[in-house]
């Protein structure tokens, strides 16, 4: 059969004339065919999946019973278009209640997205031209480099490192880069490492931003998501951080709202006005009733902290049981990730030449599901949004996991 013309049109940024000719098969696909050969092989042992990043639990009663109200008013039938000015207010607030973020103007400083995917995706759009430099932390979410380099831009990485409490060293990077550079990409606390910025480490971010005029932008996902008497952290609250970037917000994570899509930027007035210029061509908003259901979560910041409760006694469980077969784990301060390095293999002889290969090793032996990750190093990051519905339920997930691992006897 004679290959169709449309090949020849596809754009070069997605594989040009060879897109969908390749047989590279990727990490997430490979864990997914070995989840279905592991489970077709072991049809009487459970699989547990540690590897899924998005929350275990339902939206709170509240927000549903709002969304169900407002769906049903006419009012709320038609385009959004850059946001309800009534949800933006709300965002402001719920800055200023939880994260002590103050002086925000709601109108001209605040937006909503639908979701923070398109909202880093299209903060490239608004700012990269060709040659322009995006930096970005690796290991770390992928999408704003992604859009930079369809854009015409170039990406440089910022390796995470363990040494480093997983926070890039701006100081390394070369000057011809820095004289490129437009954005610098931040996820504080970081997907994967779980790791959570400091005061100080922001205050620096600032001080390069504006020697360098670059514009910061902190995917702030997991920000509301801490424990043990750690306090959410906002980069808003740096002196001068208004001046060089912006934060963005999503409900997903700390509110267990992922399939709404539902997401917010915050912070400087002209980064918020470009984005939203890019956003009018992009979408025409999200429904209004969402945006309501979304200010009933944000007004009742409660329900981030019955969440985090249960992932910070998951995170001690599983750090427990980790360090027991002999992995080096220590509990996140924020996130529901956990990021430790791989074994170089067990006592039977099999051994790990990567995290990938590890991953995959664990899927089949032991029906568990994590995601690897090879960037800087070989890690491994489990996830403690596995389904488990009651407190006792956990410590049977947890002590089924211990007693899966624990026969594999790792050498590290």
């Amino acid at each position: 059969m004679a290959e169709s013309y449309i090949q020849e049109l596809i754009a070069e940024r997605i594989g040009g004339n060879q897109f969908g000719k390749s047989t590279v098969i990727y990490k997430f696909e490979k864990i997914k065919r070995a989840k279905n050969e592991a489970m077709k092989n072991h049809p009487d042992m459970d699989i547990i999946d540690m590897g899924v990043g998005e929350p275990d639990a339902m939206a709170d009663k509240g927000v549903v019973e709002t969304l169900n109200l407002e769906a049903r008013k006419w009012e709320n039938r038609n385009y959004a278009d850059n946001g309800i000015d009534e949800f933006k207010e709300t965002a402001a607030n719920y800055l200023k209640n939880v994260f002590n973020v103050k002086g925000l103007n709601p109108s001209s400083e605040v937006i909503h997205a639908i979701g923070s995917k398109p909202a880093l995706a299209m903060m490239a759009q608004a700012f990269i031209n060709p040659g322009d430099v995006t930096l970005m932390t690796v290991p770390g979410y992928p999408i704003m480099g992604t859009m930079t380099k369809w854009l015409g831009g170039e990406v440089y990485n910022l390796e995470l490192l363990e040494e480093n409490d997983f926070l890039p060293d701006l100081e390394s990077i070369p000057e011809d880069i820095l004289k490129r550079t437009k954005l610098l990409y931040l996820n504080y606390p970081n997907n994967p490492t779980g790791a959570s910025a400091t005061k100080e480490f922001f205050e620096k971010v600032v001080k390069f931003a504006k020697e360098n005029d670059i514009i910061v932008i902190q995917d702030a996902a997991y920000a509301a998501l801490t424990f043990d008497g750690n306090k959410p952290l906002s980069f808003l609250t740096i002196e001068g951080a208004k001046e060089v970037g912006v934060e963005i917000h999503s409900l997903s994570k700390a509110f267990n709202m992922t399939g709404w899509r539902m997401a917010f930027i915050a912070g400087n007035e002209l980064v918020v006005k470009a984005f939203g210029s890019v956003k009018d061509n992009n979408d025409s908003g999200q429904f209004k009733a969402i945006q309501k259901a979304s200010m009933y979560a944000l007004e009742h910041p409660e329900i981030t902290d019955e969440t985090s409760v249960k992932y910070s006694r998951r995170h001690d469980m599983l750090v427990d049981v980790l360090r027991k077969v002999g992995f080096k784990a220590s509990k996140p301060k924020g996130s529901f990730y956990l990021y430790v390095g791989i074994p170089k293999g067990t006592k039977k002889g099999d051994t790990f030449k990567n995290a990938e290969d590890f991953a995959e090793f664990l899927i089949k032996e032991k029906l568990i599901s994590t995601v690897p990750w090879d960037d800087v190093g070989a890690y491994v990051r489990f996830s403690v949004t596995f389904l488990a519905e009651t407190m006792e339920k956990e410590k049977e997930v947890i002590e089924e996991i211990y007693t899966r691992l624990a026969e594999l006897e790792f050498v590290f």
